[in-house]
C-alpha cells in the first residue's frame, strides 16, 4: 500500500495524528481512500484461515463536510479508520489527503498520572504548536466541552465521560483539517452531546471536515451523507 498519512507521533500513540499536507488529492477533496482492502488471519495453526474485512473500500471527504460512517458491528468501521489515519497498514489500496488529521479512538489512549493540562502540553508539543498556541486552543477546548475544572486531575481520576472528553480534546488540539473520530460521544451526558454537536457545527462552518463513526439512527440529520460499511464496501445509505 502506499500512503501519505504519517505515523502517529510517539508522544500520543494513537490518541491524535498530525502530517504535512499532501498535492495529490483531488481538488476540494480532503480525504480520499481508493481501493482498501484487509483480512485477518484467525485460528490456530494450522487450521488458520484469512478472513477479509474490507474488500475494496472507497470513500472521499470533501472540505466543510460531516459524514457518517455506520455498519453493523464487525463490519471493519473502526479498522478503517485505523488504516485511515495511519494507525493500521491496509493489505492493499492508497490514502491521500490535504492537510493534518485529528484522530480519536473509541478507547481512550492516555497516561494515567498525567493532568488534563499536561496531556494538553505533551500534546502540544508533538504537534509542534507554540507555548502560546497550546495554551490557548486549551482554553478553547475546556470552554467548548466543558471540563475546565478537571485541567489538574490525573487521567486515572477522571469519570468515563471526562475522559471522553479529553480523548477528544487531544484530537481536537491543533485544530486538525479532518477530523476522524470512532464514536467519540460514548459517556458523554446530554449537555455534552449537545455541546459535542456544537463544536461539529462550528468546524463545518470554517471549512473543517469530520468523519464520524457513529451508531445512533437519530444523528442522521445531523451529517451532510452518512456511508455505510457492507459486505466489506462502502456505500451511500
Amino acid at each position: 500500500m502506499t500512503s501519505n498519512v504519517a505515523e502517529p507521533p510517539k508522544a500520543g500513540t494513537s490518541a491524535a495524528v498530525v502530517a504535512p499536507a499532501s498535492p495529490t488529492t483531488t481538488p476540494g477533496i480532503v480525504l480520499e481512500a481508493s481501493g482498501i482492502t484487509k483480512a485477518y488471519r484467525r485460528g490456530m495453526w494450522p487450521a488458520r484461515r484469512r478472513t477479509p474485512v474490507l474488500r475494496g473500500v472507497d470513500l472521499e471527504l470533501a472540505a466543510g463536510e460531516v459524514v457518517g460512517l455506520v455498519g453493523e458491528n464487525g463490519s471493519g468501521k473502526s479498522t478503517l479508520m485505523k488504516i485511515l489515519v495511519g494507525d493500521l497498514a491496509a493489505d492493499t489500496g492508497t490514502i491521500t489527503r490535504d492537510g493534518r488529521i485529528g484522530y480519536c479512538p473509541q478507547e481512550p489512549v492516555v497516561y494515567e498520572r498525567l493532568t488534563c493540562d499536561e496531556h494538553f502540553e505533551l500534546f502540544g508539543r508533538a504537534y509542534g504548536l507554540t507555548e502560546h498556541a497550546e495554551r490557548a486552543s486549551r482554553a478553547r477546548i475546556y470552554a467548548q466541552l466543558g471540563f475546565d475544572r478537571c485541567a489538574t486531575t490525573r487521567a486515572d481520576r477522571l469519570s468515563g465521560g471526562t475522559l471522553s472528553k479529553l480523548n477528544l480534546g487531544l484530537a481536537l488540539l491543533a485544530d486538525p483539517e479532518v477530523l476522524l473520530l470512532d464514536e467519540p460521544y460514548a459517556g458523554f451526558d446530554f449537555d455534552t452531546y449537545l455541546k459535542f454537536w456544537n463544536l461539529v457545527a462550528q468546524r463545518r462552518q470554517a471549512g473543517r471536515s469530520v468523519l464520524i463513526i457513529s451508531h445512533f439512527v437519530t444523528d442522521e440529520e445531523r451529517f451532510d451523507r452518512i456511508v455505510q460499511l457492507r459486505d466489506g464496501r462502502a456505500v451511500p445509505r
